[in-house]
């Protein structure tokens, strides 16, 4: 089956940003993640994702799929009439015509190659995020084996040079063209491209080499980490191969919803009732805050949805630069239901206002409408 085109599976366009390329793969990552989507393709869109996402971040790889897709130069021209199989390299077409020319570059299977990153997704509550934590989480992972010490052959025995390939790990395949016989690699499948058959394989691994395992890792959480982030946990992905070093492992955060707090980048946003009498009177209030309780001023004829800063009561900066602030925004709040004395109250307080009372107001409002209506 041909792989979809990278841009298809993140669903962006070939113009789209770095940025954005970004955002589809974190939202797509944390859709299809399999320790959260228990569907039976999620792993594999999971894979996918990653793979396109590896491509199109990096600069170098990008300008290379905008210019050959999944085809791979190296192996042939792809994309263009097939003629019985497809072309080899380019320098096995030198060699078939022109006897030779050059050594081609091929990547030694016995080489150190690092080992597979990993992706973890980590729920934290607000209050984590804000000022940090540290606790232990487990994935699976694979690890070198220890029976074999990774060799994947039966203690006392090694791993011995694959005949078929030579160690290579590539086999030459002949294939007639109408150019003529060409000559066309492809990853040895005797020894899937290893270089090296197991003929004692290890009873603990199966000759693979490596084993799965619940890994107990610790995590410090940083102070000020947001929704979406991820902590890059050096050497604690998959183990290497040929003694190459192991992957890394990325945690991504998905930070849960405050009842009270609203989170704009380091600053934290919320609203806070006060009544009449506190707005006209002015008055001291108690306003939560993530580290406990702090006192406001509010002045006397504040306004509904006035804004005050409380400075450096918001969230750390992740990067250690400063702390945000905190905005409380006043609400006033109308009360619903009203004794006789304190509806003859404000009556009495409308009257000494100036104002008309409330059912007249409204009266005369209406009316006013009215006229304008009429009037044009």
């Amino acid at each position: 089956m041909s792989k979809r085109d990278y841009y298809e599976v993140l669903g962006v366009s070939k113009s789209a940003s770095k940025d954005e390329i970004k955002k589809a793969y974190r939202k797509l990552s944390k859709q299809y993640h399999p320790d959260i989507n228990k569907e039976p393709d999620a792993a594999d869109k999971f894979k996918e994702i990653a793979e396109a996402y590896e491509v199109l971040s990096d600069d170098q790889k990008k300008a290379h799929y905008d210019q050959f897709g999944h085809t791979d130069p190296n192996q042939g021209f792809g994309g263009g009439a097939d003629f019985g199989g497809g072309f080899g390299g380019f320098e096995d077409i030198f060699n078939t015509f022109f006897g030779g020319g050059g050594g081609s570059r091929r990547r030694d299977p016995n080489a150190p190659r690092q080992g597979a990153d990993l992706q973890y997704t980590m729920t934290v509550s607000f209050e984590e995020a804000a000022f940090g934590k540290e606790t232990d989480i487990e994935i699976p992972r694979e690890e070198t084996c220890e029976t074999c010490s990774g060799s994947g052959a039966k203690p006392g025995t090694k791993p011995e040079t694959c005949q078929h390939c030579q160690g290579s790990g590539q086999l030459n395949v002949e294939q007639n063209t109408p150019f003529g016989r060409i000559v066309n690699r492809r990853t040895c499948h005797y020894c899937n491209g290893t270089g090296k058959e197991i003929k004692h394989k290890c009873s603990t691994c199966g000759g693979k080499g490596k084993v799965q395992k619940r890994k107990k890792i610790h995590v410090k959480i940083p102070a000020g980490i947001d929704d979406g982030q991820q902590l890059r946990m050096a050497g604690q992905g998959e183990a290497g191969f040929n003694g190459g070093p192991a992957g890394d492992l990325y945690v991504v955060f998905q930070v849960r919803q405050h009842e009270f707090f609203e989170r704009d980048g380091d600053d934290i946003y919320c609203e806070m009732p006060i009544t009449f009498v506190q707005a006209s009177l002015g008055d001291e209030i108690e306003v939560p805050a993530l580290n406990g309780k702090v006192k406001l001023k509010v002045p006397a004829g504040t306004q509904t949805g006035k804004k005050f800063r409380l400075k450096g009561k918001g969230i750390p900066n992740v990067r250690g630069y400063g702390v945000g602030d905190q905005y409380i925004i006043v609400r006033i709040i109308t009360p619903t239901k009203l004794s006789d004395k304190q509806k003859q109250l404000l009556k009495e307080f409308a009257e000494l206002s100036g104002t008309s009372p409330i059912g007249e107001h409204e009266e005369s409002f209406f009316s006013k409408v009215k006229r304008a209506f009429k009037s044009e």
